[in-house]
């Protein structure tokens, strides 16, 4: 059966819904803390394919390889740097058999997870090196059959130029997101609107950027307004966290509902999203919830802020438009001046 290109899907449908969480759903199928849930695609491939499985019977149009931390470098840590192309191979072969077997459109993002180095000039990590870890890993997905490379949960402006750079030599299209969790920002200071604008002049351009993980709904909702505030032409992604993390007999649970996310996947669509999906907490029961609650909705006004923080929870004082941190710089020069 012949479907529309992801990118043809992207042009023609008012919205796709994305996958949940990967790693928080292993850990409930049994992964250890500290183990590389990349080494599943070997050791339990059947695990695997089974949670891909239970997303795309809860409404999936777009499931993402357990392949997050598949870079040269994070795999150092489990002295597997020298398997990129079988890992992400196996990854890529794993979500297309379940996508495959779907009878629907299904397609399959390559998940390509930061390096965990510091780029240059903050760090000593060389942009050449970045570029060549992406570059590897992205050939590895799109010859497993990935049917987009989607580069995930990034900080700085260093390595995103550089993945995006190395993942455009496998000529698939690209999707690309950040995490947004410090006051509104990345770790490394981006704000919403900053990455909008800084989205617009990479090496490639991507057919959709957003946001993932974070500090919850609330808050990726606020992150979608600011990105769609500087770029009212993108394709915006909303994949949040399913609520608020909290710790509980020695695990960590998130207090998302699946009525907190149907309400989130409507919020985000009226936010201007159009891939809209979950992260970590997020099951295949929320997104059946997500789903249920996206199909037959007509797109409505774009929401405030303060409905936002009414229906979903509170957001950063970014998102209300104060910039401490803008504020505490200016405060600093004034005083060396």
């Amino acid at each position: 059966m012949t479907h529309p290109s992801f990118t043809e899907a992207l042009n023609s449908r008012p919205w796709l819904l994305a996958d949940g969480a990967t790693g928080t759903n292993y850990f409930q199928m049994g992964l250890v803390s500290g183990d590389a849930p990349e080494m599943w695609n070997f050791e339990h491939p059947e695990r695997v394919r089974d949670l891909h499985k239970r997303f795309i019977a809860a409404g999936a149009d777009v499931i993402l390889t357990n392949s997050f931390g598949g870079n040269r470098h994070r795999l150092k840590l489990h002295n597997a740097e020298g398997k990129v192309r079988e890992i992400n191979m196996a990854a890529a072969k794993n979500a297309r058999a379940e996508a495959d077997a779907a009878g629907r459109p299904v397609y399959v993002g390559g998940s390509m997870g930061p390096t965990g180095e510091i780029f240059e000039p903050v760090g000593a990590f060389a942009y050449a090196d970045g570029v060549a870890a992406f570059e590897e890993q992205a050939r590895a997905l799109k010859e497993g059959g990935a049917d987009v490379l989607w580069i995930e949960t990034m900080s700085s402006e260093e390595e995103l130029r550089a993945a995006v750079e190395g993942a455009s030599k496998a000529g698939l299209p690209i999707v690309t997101t950040m995490s947004f969790d410090t006051n509104g920002r990345t770790m490394m200071g981006i704000t919403p609107a900053g990455f909008g604008k800084l989205a617009d002049d990479l090496a490639a351009k991507p057919v959709a950027i957003g946001a993932n993980c974070g500090t919850g709904a609330s808050e990726l909702v606020a992150t979608v307004m600011g990105i769609t505030a500087a770029r009212p032409d993108a394709v915006v992604v909303a994949k949040g966290n399913c609520g608020i993390p909290q710790y509980h007999d020695g695990h960590i649970h998130y207090s998302g509902t699946p009525e907190l996310m149907a309400d989130y996947a409507r919020i985000a669509l009226d936010a201007g999203a159009r891939i809209i999906g979950g992260c970590c907490g997020t099951s295949p029961e929320h997104l059946a919830a997500m789903r249920k609650s996206l199909e037959g909705y007509t797109k409505g006004a774009k929401p405030t802020i303060e409905f936002v923080e009414q229906k979903l929870g509170a957001v950063s004082e970014l998102a209300h438009g104060v910039d401490t941190a803008a504020a505490g710089a200016a405060r600093r020069e004034r005083r060396r001046t």
